[in-house]
């Protein structure tokens, strides 16, 4: 039943039971402290921008740092996990950064519109992301299902 001679169904459902690789959980750190790096950096320049600032520039402030802290928390709750996400960590990752592509190229297109600047250019990168982005999560959509499917295989479950 394994891919590997010698390879126990036991010692695979080990391999997929066991801890998350170094290099996962260095992501993890990687995006908790980019993320709050991020929301302390925005969180700042907003409170130090003089006079009172128009109701949109704090609402992209705003967001700016929710992006941050989401992928702080992110990050965080990588790093807790003590056994492996069976792709869940990329799935999440995936759907985290098509919202926050999607959220920002609308933001950026209509700056730009507003402004009678650069919609063009504003839609083809800003749509690059998406479809990054989107392509990243399908994919990681179909290892996860890949990966829970061996396990059901493994574990002779139904």
């Amino acid at each position: 039943m394994s891919d590997e001679p010698g390879l126990s169904a036991e010692d695979m459902i080990g391999r997929l039971d066991g801890a998350l690789s170094p290099w996962r959980r260095a992501g993890g750190v990687v995006a908790l402290i980019a993320g709050a790096a991020g929301a302390i950096f925005v969180a700042l320049l907003w409170a130090t921008e003089p006079g009172p600032l128009p109701g949109h520039t704090q609402a992209a402030f705003a967001l700016l740092a929710g992006f941050c802290l989401a992928w702080a928390g992110y990050g965080g709750w990588v790093i807790r996990r003590r056994a492996p996400l069976f792709a869940l960590d990329r799935v999440i990752a995936g759907w985290l950064a098509v919202a926050v592509s999607t959220v920002t190229t609308a933001l950026i297109v209509a700056v730009a519109a507003g402004r009678d600047a650069g919609v063009i250019p504003a839609v083809v990168g800003g749509a690059t992301f998406i479809v990054v982005s989107a392509v990243v999560t399908v994919r990681a959509h179909a290892v996860r299902a890949a990966l829970l499917r061996r396990r059901r295989e493994l574990t002779g479950e139904g």
